[in-house]
Parts: structure tokens; sequence; C-alpha cells
């Protein structure tokens, strides 16, 4: 190794070590917040009586007024008097209903924890089953936009077996009616009614139903993973965290946004999501638009002072209308609130596995057909008794010898070109001053010995969409949250086993695995002939850029990508053992050397 690679390889060790306290001291954490005390009070946006069939942000035009201490600026105004719960459960989920804004509070999965804790030898220790809407103070369906300023009166809750009613008089003879019906599958049909009991026609003003907020499960979960989406049928959008944040060039801070205000009409599906979970709302009656505002979540764990994190609370929004005596409106909707399943969501039609997010990524559409394609492998795998990171280790087998004939062939095309090197040699020291003439020459040589020498980036090019598909499969799937693999306690996240005290600086081995592999690989891999020597160096030393830009990557991409080098490297060498040594290329006429110091004869 020369000077100039040691440096290389020196730099390139110093910035892995070396990132994290930097991005510590560029990008602090956010300033503690104090505790509010009491008789403190807090500006918030208060509710707005829109015009008659004009359909606005709500909070466009909302005047500010003081709320209590502990409630953010969500529109959402806490209720006067005694605050009730009823609870629903079933098999899957446990549902807390709350008389403050009459709606549903929290849902608890009893199948999922709340994190994924490691500690000694690698044991996954629950810290509580998941929560969803934990953090948020606006319920699910609570209804805003429709009361004066002030302090709205409680809802009274009634429960008749599976069905919770919440009812409130919202003044001047107007009732809304929610009805919470169990389901299956994570989800709740939901029923609301506004009701005219006046002998006029009322003006009911533009309705913002609050179907969920997206936030964090616990105070380390990563926030980039928020976000939102709305569907119209046709097409999808997804708003997340760096839409809110709007950096500028996506890295570096700028001015956040607050609101977010759909451009479609008929809202066939929306949604909130973390990386996991998400919730799903599905209406009946398609002609609302999605409103969505960025809230400050309580997220601690037993920290009263720890700082909120960021929440999208969302919203649709109907349209104002004019009510006659006696009629009311009735709309329908499906609630899902539940876990990123792809069999699950898609059960819900109308496209609604796109919550999983797997289209999000690079490649968009085409990088997300691979992701469902191997996310359906590894749960066939997974059915068949293998546990999820050994089904990963067998797809990877199963995709390599799929890909067997045309690597071998890669690899033998590579050895007769390192074969011909003497001659490509010859060419390029015979014709330097005529690149033109010493192409040609070189397209002449290849064919003569049946050589494509793109041939070695073919294997290359067919396998990049399963990576990218693997990526996207492995940020979001549901299934490998928590799955185990010997150190690696959780799949879904990097396999840290240790943080070197003072620099912040995580030890995960998967990736330190899969450099020294790649190392490996490309130590035994020919380089072609064409490449300069500045080409080969960077090909060389390319798996330490790898190392760094994955290294805080989930576990199972890591050990797709380790298992991968590996077979790579067993099929060179089965390969090289299998065709021998390669037969002697015949070499170009070359002019005979003369005696130095000698003129020739003329």
């Amino acid at each position: 190794m020369d000077r100039r690679s040691l440096l290389l390889l020196t730099a390139t060790c110093l910035l892995l070590v070396l990132w994290y306290p930097l991005m510590y001291r560029i990008y602090p954490p956010r300033p503690v917040i104090t505790p509010t005390q009491p008789g403190s009070t807090t500006p918030a946006l208060d509710g707005h009586l829109a015009p008659s069939g004009d359909l606005v942000a709500p909070s466009t035009l909302q005047p500010a007024s003081p709320l209590r201490p502990g409630y953010a600026d969500t529109g959402f105004r806490r209720s006067i008097g005694p605050v009730t719960e009823i609870v629903l459960e079933n098999d899957e989920a446990r549902y807390v209903f709350t008389s403050d804004g009459g709606g549903l509070k929290e849902v608890e999965l009893k199948h999922f924890e709340d994190a994924i804790v490691c500690r000694e030898r690698n044991r996954n220790v629950p810290v509580g089953s998941a929560r969803m809407n934990r953090w948020a103070s606006t319920p699910m369906f609570a209804l805003l936009g429709v009361d004066p300023p002030g302090t709205q009166p409680a809802y009274d809750l009634i429960r008749s077996n599976d069905v919770v009613v919440a009812r409130r008089d919202l003044g001047g003879d107007l009732r809304v009616i929610k009805e919470f019906r169990l389901g299956t599958n994570h989800v709740l049909n939901v029923t609301t009614r506004l009701q005219n009991w006046s002998a006029q026609t009322r003006d009911v003003p533009t309705q913002e139903w609050v179907f969920g907020t997206a936030g964090p499960l616990h105070p380390d979960e990563n926030v980039m993973y928020l976000g939102l989406f709305e569907n119209d049928g046709e097409s999808n959008e997804h708003i997340g965290e760096s839409w809110f944040a709007n950096r500028t060039l996506g890295c570096f801070p700028g001015t956040p946004r607050s609101e977010y205000l759909g451009q479609r009409t008929n809202t066939v599906w929306a949604a909130v999501h973390n990386q996991f979970f998400a919730t799903v709302v599905l209406p009946a009656d398609r002609s609302a638009r999605v409103f969505a505002r960025h809230v400050d979540l309580p997220v601690t764990n037993g920290v009263p002072t720890r700082a909120p994190l960021p929440g999208y609370q969302a919203a649709l929004l109907y349209r104002g209308e004019q009510l006659p005596p006696g009629q009311e409106r009735v709309r329908e909707f499906a609630l899902y609130v539940g876990p990123k399943d792809y069999r699950t969501l898609s059960s819900l039609g109308n496209n609604a596995d796109v919550v999983m997010g797997f289209d999000n990524y690079f490649g968009g559409r085409f990088s997300g057909f691979f992701a469902r394609a191997l996310l359906l492998a590894m749960n066939g795998l997974h059915a068949l008794g293998l546990s999820y990171a050994f089904a990963i280790i067998g797809i990877t087998v199963l995709v390599r010898l799929l890909f067997w004939p045309l690597m071998a062939a890669s690899a033998r095309t590579s050895k007769r070109m390192a074969a011909l090197q003497p001659q490509i040699k010859e060419l390029q020291e015979k014709y330097k001053d005529n690149p033109q003439k010493m192409n040609q020459k070189m397209l002449e040589l290849w064919r003569e010995h049946k050589i494509n020498p793109a041939s070695g980036c073919l294997p290359i090019l067919i396998q990049f969409p399963i990576l990218l598909g693997f990526y996207a499969m492995l940020q979001t799937a549901i299934e490998l949250r928590g799955a185990t693999f010997l150190w690696a306690c959780d799949l879904s996240q990097p396999d840290t086993i240790a943080i070197l005290p003072g620099l912040r600086f995580p030890i995960n081995p998967l990736p330190l695995l899969m450099g020294a592999t790649m190392l490996w690989q490309a130590r035994i891999t020919p380089m072609s002939p064409s490449m300069d020597a500045t080409q080969q160096k960077i090909l060389k030393y390319m798996p330490l850029m790898f190392m760094v830009f994955l290294y805080n990557f989930s576990a199972g991409l890591t050990l797709y990508w380790t298992v991968s080098n590996l077979l790579s490297i067993l099929q060179m060498k089965l390969t090289r053992a299998r065709d021998g040594k390669s037969p002697t290329l015949p070499t170009l006429p070359t002019a005979p050397q003369r005696p130095p110091g000698r003129r020739p004869n003329p």
C-alpha cells in the first residue's frame, strides 16, 4: 500500500470515528424545557366559525387565545368538568375512549412492544405494549372548528356491548353523535352524525375531523420516519418530517413549516405513521381534504423535563354546509390503528399497502416492487420454520443461486481479460498517440477472443434493484422489529454492542464484517485491464466508503450484504478451481529490439 492509499484509509477511519461527535456539536440536542408552572398560560389557536361553504385550513383564521398549561397549539381545548374514560378491547388491542373531545384517546396494541431494548445476553426486554396516540393531546375523531371561542363541554360516553357512543350538544340545537364499533384486524368502524334539532336551517362550518397524530412511541425513536399519506384513488402524496423541517438542500436547517393543506378534494384514504405503525382512515364520504399541523409531543421516559419531540396531527376537512331543520349529516369511516403489516394493509383495499412506504425510497415503484416480492419471500421462509435472520440468509442464497451462471460467466470473462493484459498494454503503448485507433484494436482483440468487456457489470446491474428492494423492505417491515441474530437483538436497527465513552461512537460489528468481506472480494477480483491506476485504486477502496455509508443502517441489510459477499468469494474460488489454469493466449508481434545507441539501417 502506497503512502497516498494509506492516508486515504486513515482519513476514512478518522471520519467514521469522529462523525458522531462532530454532528453532536453541529446539531446539538433540543434545549431542555422547564415544566410549565401552575397558573401560567400557553398561547394557542382556538376554534373559528368558518363561513358556510368555504373550505379553509382552520387555524389560518383562528385568533390566539390562552389554553390551560400542558396543551399544545393544536386547536383542541380541554373539556369542562371531570373526564371519564371507557375501554373496549379484543384479542388484538385495547381502545381507550375519553369524554375530553369524545374520541379515541389511545390504542394499546397487545402483541407489540413499545420499544426493543438490548440487554445482557442479547435479550429483548419489552418496555410495555405499543400505545398509539399516547402522547397526543387531541383524541382521534375529535371534532374541531365547530365551537365558538372558549372551553368546550365534555361529551357523554355510553357503552353497549362492543359499541361506544359519544354525544354532545354544540349549541343552537346542533348535536354531534359519534359511534365506535369494534371490528377485526385492528379496524374500528366509526359513524358520525351532525343533527339539527332546531326549526330553522343552520349553517354548519368547516369541520376538522382529527383521525390521528404521527408521533414516536418512545423518546429514542427516530423521528425521520414520521409522516402522513393521502390518496385520491389514482395517486398518493407523502409528507414527511423533511417537508415540515424544510431543510436547505435536505441537510441544513431552514424555516420550518407548521401546516399542510392537501390539494386533493376526493380523499379515498389518509394515514399518519411512524417507522413501524400507522393509523389509516377510509371515509365513505370522499369529499374531504387532508389537513395537518405540526405539534410538540411530550414524549418522556419518566423524565418530566425532557424536551418535546415533533408530531404531525392530521385531519379530514369537510366543507361547510347548510343543514335543514330535522336533518342530519351522517358520515362513516373505517379506522385502522396497528402495525405496518403488508397483508393486513392490503386487505383494506384501495392500495392502502402504500402506507408501508416501499415506494418512498430511491427507485420509487421499481424498488417498491422488489421490496414487496422480497417481503413475501421472507415471510414464506419464516412460515416454513426459519427465523427472520435465516430467512434473509436463505433469500440471499436463493438470489445467488439464481444468478450463479451469470456470475460464473462474468468471473471467467474477468479471468480471460486479465490474461490479455500484456497484449492490451502493448496496444496502449503502441497507439498512445491515437486513442481512436487504440480503442479499435482493443475491440478487435476482445472480439477475437470472444470477450465482452461489459459482461462484468451486468451481474451488478441486475442485483442492484434487489439491493434497493431489500433496503426499502427492511426500513419499515414490522416482522424484523425485535428479530434477533447472534449478538444483534433487533434486525431493524444497527447491531450496536457498545458505545465508545466520550466519543458517542457505536460499535457495530456487522458493518465492519461487511467492509472486511468487501475488501477481501475486491482483492481477489481481477481488475479490468482498461482501467487506469486511479480507477483501480478507487475500486479497491470503495468498500471503505460503503462501510461508512452503511455503518448505521439496519442489521438486516448489512447481514444480507455480508452473506452476499461471502457467497461471491466462494463462487470465485469454485470457478477458479474448476477452470484451472487459463490457456496461454497468443501475443501480438512486436518489433525487434535494437541495442541502445545504434541507429537503424536505412
